[in-house]
């Protein structure tokens, strides 16, 4: 099988980590290198793979260094977006990387992806051990937070051209990432509907 493509001529998937890392503030270097020496695990997926899928359990979180990955619900008759994975940020099946119980949900690539993975053991273990990071682990949680009621009160706004006006304020950037159908599914509705409102 084909490798997927990437750009050869930047820095690799460790190193924009700790580049990203020494950027937040209260991390010392010592802090940056404890937690990019734990990210061990490289996974380079082609675009349709999965990263998860139900019934899997979660026991990593993953940093994505290149690609697109969609978060998604399946049901009977459809598959709900929930969410959306891209460049220098966080992604993982969250519900059961946290309790260590099947996945409900599946991750899959909308582009190829380049991404680094953690185990739930080493990070807890650094998030004990180091007040820093355990710091910034709560910060990233505060901010996953604010994220999820943002996402609930998207999805209480019966009109359609707010829930769109409010991504668009929040995301801009979804739009150039994400195929349409896939916005239109996280803000429930058809792609007919979002069509007419853009």
């Amino acid at each position: 099988m084909a490798e997927p493509a990437f750009r050869s001529t930047e820095l690799t998937s460790p190193q924009r980590l700790r580049q990203l890392l020494h950027q937040v503030p209260g991390l010392t270097a010592a802090d940056v290198d404890a937690l990019v020496g734990r990210w061990q695990r490289p996974v380079h997926l082609r675009r349709g793979d999965f990263l998860i899928q139900p019934g899997q359990t979660d026991h990593y979180l993953y940093f994505i260094d290149e690609g697109v990955l969609r978060i998604f619900l399946p049901t009977q008759h459809e598959e709900i977006c929930v969410g959306f994975g891209y460049a220098s940020t966080l992604i993982c099946s969250f519900p059961s990387f946290v309790e260590g119980r099947p996945s409900s949900y599946s991750i899959q690539t909308l582009k190829a992806s380049r991404l680094l993975a953690i185990t739930r053991a080493d990070l807890l273990e650094l998030v004990e051990r180091r007040p820093n990071i355990g710091r910034f682990w709560r910060a990233e949680m505060e901010r996953a937070v604010v994220g999820r009621i943002e996402r609930e009160i998207d999805l209480l706004l019966p009109e359609p051209q707010r829930r769109l006006d409010r991504l668009r304020a929040r995301s801009p950037h979804l739009f150039q990432l994400v195929p349409r159908k896939y916005i239109a599914s996280y803000l429930r509705m058809t792609p007919e509907t979002l069509s007419r409102l853009r």
